[in-house]
């Protein structure tokens, strides 16, 4: 894997980190729905003596269960899954399990994301084109208390702002995005017509969209959905 400059690379050398808690090897659940790339990050960090891939996960709503049965010391979520988000998961791993240590993947290293990670939680966020070495380096950084994230991409974060949406705005951004129509959209998220056309055309004015189809694919880019 390549990429551009790297979060171990942005922090230095890693410190002398063989175990987990206990002298155990560092226990790691695995959370991505594309089963390739789950076995492929399963296989590499199989090969690091010290840590121990104990669990894995193909849905985000899977995450806190996982977690909570096989005593894991770091979770690694994908942003992008079905039936939670990663970020979501790691919001809801941080309420039930604190000590849990938390590293968000993904494709795209877009700055919203990285804002949305460390809220919910997050003391890592790394995208997956980075080498396989630094992403082992991360658990043990991440289990020693460090964070582990690319200054660049952090310095777009606070360029960028915070997300300007509201929850209930994202949601009903995040219902439109397949093209449903305001009654549709209102039958399923329980709200009155008039209130889901307001949300959306407050959020469109937000992102200077032109429509609902730019205002989703601007906080789409972002992160911000």
């Amino acid at each position: 894997m390549t990429g551009t400059q790297s979060p171990a690379e942005a922090t230095g050398p890693g410190p002398d980190h063989s175990t987990g808690p206990g002298g155990h090897p560092i226990r790691v659940l695995l959370a991505e729905d594309q089963s390739m790339v789950r076995e492929a990050l399963a296989a590499l960090l199989g090969l690091e003596p010290d840590i121990e891939v104990v669990a894995q996960a193909a849905r985000g709503d899977e995450v806190l269960a996982a977690a909570r049965a096989h005593d894991v010391d770091v979770a690694l979520l994908d942003i992008e899954m079905p039936g939670r988000t990663g970020i979501e998961a790691a919001a809801e791993l941080r309420a039930a399990l604190p000590e849990l240590k938390v590293v968000v993947l993904t494709t795209f290293g877009r700055p919203g994301y990285l804002r949305s990670a460390m809220e919910a939680g997050a003391v890592a966020f790394l995208v997956k084109d980075a080498p396989a070495a630094q992403l082992a380096d991360a658990v043990r950084r991440v289990l020693a208390g460090e964070r582990v994230i690319d200054p660049t991409l952090a310095a777009a974060a606070l360029a960028e702002g915070a997300n300007p949406l509201t929850d209930r705005e994202r949601e009903i951004l995040r219902a439109a995005a397949d093209g449903a129509t305001n009654a549709e959209l209102a039958a399923a998220l329980h709200l009155s017509q008039g209130t889901v056309r307001n949300y959306l055309s407050t959020a469109i004015q937000k992102l200077a969209a032109r429509n609902r189809a730019e205002a989703v694919g601007i906080a789409r880019e972002k992160g911000w959905l």
